[in-house]
């Protein structure tokens, strides 16, 4: 009764996996696409029952063949050197096509399913909310890398799948066909014990059968650390992976600072992390190799030592025993499928875990309410508008704003106070909002560090639109308001852009591309922060005419003082000592204190 326990959660934990994998499998052989797919899944499954035919075919041919060569009968043995060659033809054309077939149905599983996941990674702004989730400290509730979920895990996932699972089913059919042939061969074995003869039937089976399972049990007990060790090292690799590329996108930053140290004990940090485990991986491959190749070496001579003391006595010709050995071989095999394939399996069961993990992740999002009711309307308007840090402490609670058409508003408040994350819940990225929200359309939101991508600058100034939505002189015209002469002439340069420009330059691009587009609300957080005082003034007096013409408002966040003179209202964010101590919101916004642009 004590053992009950363990083997039902080992059942359970089975049927789990087999529940995971289908949930992944299951969406794309139900797609779209189903008919190709199960047509294809069919052919291959058609192709690993014919190729078990041919090595039945192989079996029969090594008693003719061998017995041949133990009668010296010449015409039958060339007559089968010509069998085997159609044998051997069938052989090769089986196992090509099953591998173009086989890699063609994965290539197209892993396509699907990329677009599949990478459709709802961006959807609904799930890739950030991800991220949010992960720095606010839920590292054990939130999928890491999903960079590399997406692009090589489920390349991994496709191509195991598909390989363990035609293998087991090639090794199902083996079984199911080698067996009774086994059994047909292997007679009865006779031994006497205490003086009693006693005879088994079908002996060469049943030591096939306890060989294996003897293999699986030690293998099993051997192995099982694989699971973990090869979940950790793809974290490991993709942490090592994801710092390196943070080192080349702010290598100016980083070489300024002088950060070389800094950033090289990171890299050793994490690439410590890598080693340390893969040495782990090695060490546990390593006993697992030693016992599998033994056990595979041992499955070469084991059936001719039992069924050597038959074959000396004359009980069967040498062919008759070569059959054994080959049909023992097969039924071995299959039994030990678990065994050969155990390594593959672990990084297998790793690599579904780990993308199960990302569909539960992003599906738990799908299903999150953040409680903030938005709904469109002419003004900015907000009743009783709560947000919270993604940990849950409170920032503002209860506030009440109203912005109109022709009002410019100029948001301060201590840094940290939370003035980008009520610009975030305006743009309805925020899920740690509640309340009520109405927001214009026809809106840009400015962050303070713009996004420019690598390629043609003419896409990086019309990002995200089209740039086929905007002729050569629009263009150029942005960007000259945006005193950006010296990009004037090159459009259709590629270069990694954010590298390229300086932060001045950056934010003066994209301040090119409300320019360009015309939005008739506008939110800006600190986007002329590293920009001149005359520059500054230039441009805002030129967002601010942009704004006004379209018939909206601007709403600004800024440190310095200049900038209030380009806006006729002012919110204050007013720390509140008491909300912070007793767990309310750490802030108020004070709106009431209303002042006119400076002349």
């Amino acid at each position: 009764m004590s053992s009950s326990p363990s083997i039902t959660a080992r059942t359970g934990t089975l049927v789990q996996v087999l529940r995971r994998v289908f949930k992944l499998a299951a969406p794309y052989f139900s797609s779209e696409e189903k008919w190709r797919a199960r047509a294809m899944l069919l052919t291959i499954v058609a192709l690993n029952l014919f190729y078990v035919y041919v090595a039945v075919l192989g079996n029969e041919w090594y008693g003719r063949f061998y017995d041949a060569l133990q009668n010296k009968n010449a015409a039958v043995f060339w007559h089968e050197v010509g069998v085997f060659g159609w044998i051997a033809f069938a052989n090769i054309a089986v196992q090509v096509l099953k591998f173009y077939v086989t890699q063609l149905l994965q290539l197209r599983w892993r396509t699907w399913m990329t677009r599949s996941y990478l459709s709802r990674w961006m959807a609904d702004r799930t890739f950030y909310h991800l991220e949010l989730a992960r720095y606010a400290g839920k590292d054990g509730q939130t999928p890491d890398n999903p960079d590399q979920r997406i692009q090589e895990d489920m390349q991994i996932f496709t191509s195991a799948t598909m390989s363990l699972s035609m293998g087991l089913l090639n090794a199902v059919v083996t079984l199911m066909s080698f067996i009774g042939l086994l059994w047909g061969l292997s007679g009865n074995f006779s031994f006497t014990f205490n003086g009693t003869t006693h005879q088994i039937v079908g002996a060469m089976v049943w030591v096939a059968l306890g060989y294996s399972v003897l293999g699986t049990v030690i293998t099993h007990f051997i192995g099982r650390p694989l699971i973990g060790l090869n979940f950790r090292q793809q974290r490991f690799e993709a942490d090592f992976r994801h710092h390196l590329v943070r080192v080349r996108e702010y290598s100016e930053a980083i070489a300024l600072d002088h950060g070389e140290k800094v950033e090289r004990d990171q890299l050793d940090l994490r690439f410590s992390n890598v080693l340390r485990n893969y040495l782990l991986l090695i060490k546990q491959q390593k006993n697992l190799v030693t016992f599998t190749s033994f056990f595979g070496q041992a499955a070469v001579i084991f059936p001719f030592l039992v069924a050597g003391q038959q074959y000396f006595g004359g009980a069967f010709q040498l062919g008759h025993l070569m059959q054994i050995g080959s049909a023992f071989g097969k039924v071995q095999e299959s039994l030990s499928w678990f065994v050969d394939n155990y390594d593959s399996v672990a990084v297998w069961r790793a690599t579904t875990d780990r993308l199960t993990s990302f569909d539960d992740s992003m599906a738990a999002h799908a299903a999150q309410d953040d409680g903030l009711q938005r709904a469109p309307a002419a003004v900015l308007h907000s009743d009783d508008l709560g947000v919270a840090l993604p940990d849950g402490t409170p920032l503002l609670a209860g506030a009440a704003l109203a912005v109109k058409p022709g009002d410019s508003v100029l948001l301060q408040g201590p840094s940290g106070s939370g003035k980008s994350t009520l610009f975030r819940s305006f743009a309805g990225i925020w899920p740690f909002s509640n309340g009520r929200l109405q927001v214009p359309d026809n809106v840009a939101f400015m962050p303070q560090r713009p996004y420019v991508p690598d390629g043609k600058l003419r896409d990086a100034l019309t990002y995200p639109n089209p740039a086929t939505n905007f002729n050569d002189d629009q263009l150029r015209q942005a960007l000259a308001d945006a005193l950006l002469p010296d990009l004037v002439n090159r459009l259709d340069e590629s270069d990694a852009w954010s590298q390229k420009l300086s932060g001045g330059e950056q934010q003066r691009l994209a301040i090119a591309r409300v320019l360009l587009k015309k939005p008739a609300w506008l939110f800006a957080d600190e986007i002329t922060s590293a920009l001149d005082a005359q520059a500054e003034g230039v441009l805002y007096k030129r967002l601010a005419a942009t704004v006004q013409a379209a018939g909206g408002a601007m709403v600004s966040i800024a440190h310095r003082a200049a900038v209030g003179d380009f806006h006729n209202q002012r919110w204050t964010m007013v720390p509140q000592a008491e909300g912070a101590a007793g767990g309310g919101p750490r802030y108020r916004l004070d709106t009431a204190a209303v002042q006119p642009a400076a002349a």
